[in-house]
């Protein structure tokens, strides 16, 4: 989509502090980290929500990439959170599907 921010940093046309790819998924930190480690994993293919995910393998493929993420942030020992807003009221604001991982320090037990 070719005004998606998301598509954008994909495919390289805006720059990203890449953490992990594979054929599926494109991982990234975020720009406003909300914790020491904050990185976003996305899908390749544009997807605008959680809800159009209609192909179990790509949820597969982005569950793999967060594990990813955690293992090479060093965080799978202490332990991490995942995060995934599902449009406007749930506070997604690109829509593109995206999955949070956030850990390195204890984080806060509310969640809204």
């Amino acid at each position: 989509m070719e005004d998606c921010i998301f598509c954008k940093i994909i495919a390289g046309d805006i720059p990203s502090s890449r953490v992990y790819e594979d054929e599926d998924v494109y991982a990234f930190d975020d720009i406003e980290p909300q914790a020491p480690v904050h990185t976003l994993v996305v899908p390749k293919m544009h997807v605008a929500t959680l809800n159009d995910i209609d192909d179990n393998s790509l949820w597969n493929s982005m569950l793999k990439g967060i594990r990813e993420v955690a293992r090479i942030k060093g965080i799978v020992e202490s332990g991490y959170r995942v995060v995934v807003n599902c449009g406007e009221q749930g506070g997604q604001i690109v829509m593109h599907l995206h999955v949070h991982v956030l850990g390195g320090k204890r984080l806060d037990d509310k969640m809204g």
